[in-house]
Order: C-alpha cells, then structure tokens, then sequence
C-alpha cells in the first residue's frame, strides 16, 4: 500500500479508548496519532468513508482540564491487524478546533512511544540482548 501520510504517526504508550460518540459504543483503542488523524484497533471493521463522531478518552483530566475529546473524523482506511482478530482502523480528522489541536499536540508530546525511555538503566541497551 502506497504511503499517503504527510505528518509522521507518534505510537503512544497509552491507549486510550475511542468511542462513537452519539450511541456511547466502545469502537476501540488509540494506537497513533498525528495531527491529520489517527489509528485505532479494534475488535470490528469499520465501513471506509464512513465519518463518525468520535469520542476519546483522555488519560490525564488533571494535564487535559478534560475527560474526553470529541472529534469527527473519516474512516480512510480499515484492514486487518498483525493479530488477525483485531482491525487497524485509520481514521482523518475532519474541522479540528484550536482547542482540540493542541489537545492532540499534549498527548502526541507527552504519551508519545520511545524505546531508549522506557527500559532501566541496568537493563543496557537492547542491541546487547
């Protein structure tokens, strides 16, 4: 599949459940960000071009003065996981708020993965193992 991504995905070291936001119905978990969009995991397919209301959870209402974020996005893509009981679900945000977009920024800065972060010191490097 061709590369058609602009901004570079941040895998974070949270997942924070996504919801469709009229109906209350868990549609999985965060998986990465950008801020053009992001990918879920999920139990189910979603139908692609499908544009949902969308509702995350945010892990931090202390740091996010939220519990949640609701965004509407496009499903852009939705195949199968390297675990084929679960879909990656790519999904575009449609009209993002200032307010959302540096919601988005705070959790890609603060939850964003990074290998070298989260082994011990006394671990070593990975290459060694």
């Amino acid at each position: 599949m061709d590369e058609k991504r602009k901004l570079p995905r941040k895998y974070l070291i949270i997942y924070s459940r996504v919801f469709e936001r009229t109906l209350g119905i868990l549609l999985g978990y965060l998986s990465d960000l950008n801020q053009k969009g992001a990918m879920i995991i999920a139990e189910n397919p979603l139908e692609v071009g499908a544009i949902l209301p969308l509702r995350f959870d945010l892990p931090d209402p202390k740091v996010f003065h939220s519990h949640q974020l609701n965004i509407s996005a496009r499903v852009a893509r939705c195949g199968l996981d390297l675990s084929p009981e679960f879909y990656d679900i790519g999904l575009e945000f449609q009209e993002l708020l200032p307010e959302q977009k540096i919601i988005i920024e705070q959790m890609m800065e603060l939850y964003e993965f990074q290998r070298e972060t989260l082994l011990p010191k006394e671990a070593g490097n990975i290459e060694d193992w």
